[in-house]
């Protein structure tokens, strides 16, 4: 049945355009366009350069053969081309695939090839990588962008130079919103439960909205100064390029963290606002007092990953910096939900609220719902923090869905929620917080490992028998592979030599970083038990902490 309020009353291009977060960009160039964007170095620009950058290079990669729906990816690090692309390649209809620097090139090439990319813009220091995509890849068009070195331009057919390709277009190019929100704006590679990547591909509403929410949940002032500790490969920076264009705020760029670099820039750009995970916070609270000196004013930081521990939340606090946890994952474009502060909770101790800040929280301000449920029956369990269950959400801050994946697709949507594998409790005030990972994803410094990537690689070796990888926990990042194996009879092997065969097949940072020997733990049907691995860990290392 028509309602009243329905007859006559239809979507005009009057009154209802596509959400887009390119918008913002738009507007803070109309605006506020004499005001910084970006900070990186000595060098400084406006909004209004920066639109116009966008602009060009939106006309620029379309003169190049880049259309609405192609794919351009990106391995750069927090430098001013990695802010610009997260608007010029979005203004085009194209999609953006930010690749993990720290990834291996096998990885890299993989991404490349079956994310279908056209545009590969590559940072110079990674020469070694767009090399071997150029020969693995040869109709893919490489962008060099030189910052610390020089782009070697001779080595790669069809090679541009970045600033050349800005310069080369029409900074009068009338770009356009997408006709529907619901077109592809970003796609994240995520390691899976089997070690192989996904593509998580994000859309035009959800970036908008997550983009907003940062903002909520922060009460974050306009023209704010945003410290990019946090890569821009990681799920688009949480959504940040488009959060701090919303708020007409500064970019500060920095090209790897650095604890005293961070303490500097914070006291000379008056940075305000700034992300990182566990590691970085932890390295930024114990770091010497001295490299403090001269801040007066209160900076607001988000935490997210592996929780931080009571000690440097409680740490940060000491210090003057108001920490807000998040909680998410790559396919909920990052943060998703917050552990929202309440006001009675200042009548508590310092260790009480820290302990209450460690938790995963509510939803974020536009996400529909996250909640703990059985995973088969998706009834919610009981709110007594004791229940265990599966986190899960649902709303417009979920992905469209895995790239050329549909069973993944439809697996992760099953029952209209989107099914995180990770598990958790709901406490009595309806707080979530984690209390294990299904699917045995290792979060070390930020980064998501997969336990059965790195057992595949060890069982490559001709000396192991058995292979299981939990994570340990580890007082700098968070937590780290640690590897047990039982070796075939009469077989011999280092340490050493178990590290220098996974060095061949994996980034370094998934390295297993303690090795044991011993049969290992089994059920009756010979399934390895990892609970129990997990358990000797925590036993040996409460000893050693005793």
């Amino acid at each position: 049945m028509v309602s009243m309020f329905d007859e006559g009353l239809e979507r005009r291009e009057a009154n209802h355009v596509s959400l887009t977060p390119v918008d913002f960009v738009a507007r803070a160039a109309q605006v506020y366009g004499d005001r910084l964007a970006i900070v990186y170095g000595d060098l400084r620009r406006t909004w209004e350069e920066t639109y116009e950058r966008a602009v060009r290079l939106a006309s620029a990669l379309e003169q190049t053969g880049v259309g609405r729906g192609d794919t351009v990816a990106v391995l750069l690090p927090n430098i001013p081309a990695m802010v610009e692309v997260h608007y010029g390649v979005p203004m085009l209809g194209a999609v953006l695939n930010t690749l993990n620097t720290r990834l291996d090139a096998s990885s890299l090439v993989f991404m490349l090839r079956h994310g279908e990319a056209k545009v590969f813009v590559v940072d110079s220091e990674f020469s070694d990588v767009a090399r071997r995509a150029s020969a693995e890849l040869p109709e893919l068009k490489v962008v060099c962008v030189s910052d610390v070195t020089p782009a070697e331009l001779h080595r790669f057919p069809r090679a541009i130079d970045y600033e050349d390709l800005i310069a080369s277009g029409d900074p009068k190019y009338m770009w356009s919103p997408p006709t529907d929100e619901w077109e592809a704006i970003a796609l994240n590679y995520t390691s899976g439960t089997t070690g192989d990547p996904k593509g998580v591909v994000y859309h035009h509403r959800g970036a908008y909205l997550n983009a907003i929410s940062n903002i909520l949940e922060w009460d974050m002032a306009k023209h704010a100064i945003y410290l990019w500790t946090l890569p821009m490969f990681h799920c688009n920076g949480w959504c940040f390029p488009w959060t701090i264009a919303a708020r007409a705020g500064v970019n500060v760029c920095l090209r790897r963290f650095d604890a005293k670099m961070v303490y500097d820039l914070i006291r000379e750009e008056n940075v305000t606002h700034y992300c990182g995970a566990p590691i970085v916070q932890g390295a930024l609270a114990n770091a010497p007092e001295e490299w403090r000196k001269g801040i007066t004013h209160r900076v607001s930081t988000m935490v997210a990953g592996a929780a931080p521990s009571p000690t440097v939340i409680a740490r940060m606090e000491e210090i003057g910096f108001d920490l807000t946890h998040v909680y998410g994952l790559t396919e909920v474009y990052g943060p998703a939900a917050v552990c929202a502060r309440q006001e009675r909770w200042a009548t508590f101790s310092q260790q009480e609220i820290a302990q209450l800040n460690a938790r995963q929280g509510v939803r974020y301000h536009l996400q529909r719902s996250v909640s703990v449920m059985d995973p088969d029956t998706l009834a919610p369990v009981a709110n007594d923090g004791e229940t265990v269950g599966e986190i899960m959400f649902r709303g417009n801050i979920c992905m469209k869905g895995y790239l050329k994946n549909e069973y993944a697709t439809e697996d992760a949507f099953r029952g209209g929620w989107f099914h995180t594998g990770d598990l958790g409790v709901m406490m009595p005030d309806g707080y979530i917080q984690i209390k294990d990972r299904s699917k045995d994803i290792i979060i070390s410094g930020g980064e998501n490992i997969s336990s059965i990537e790195i057992e595949d690689t060890l069982y490559r070796h001709p000396a192991v028998e058995v292979a299981a990888v939990v994570a340990m926990p580890d007082e700098k990042w968070g937590e780290v592979p640690c590897a047990f194996l039982e070796l075939k009879d009469g077989a011999n092997v280092s340490v050493d030599e178990l590290v220098a065969h996974c060095r061949l097949f994996l980034a370094s940072f998934k390295l297993p970083k303690s090795i044991r020997f011993g049969v290992l733990p089994k059920t009756s049907t010979g399934k390895i038990q990892k609970g129990t691995l997990r358990t000797m860990l925590k036993q040996e290392l409460g000893r050693a902490d005793g």
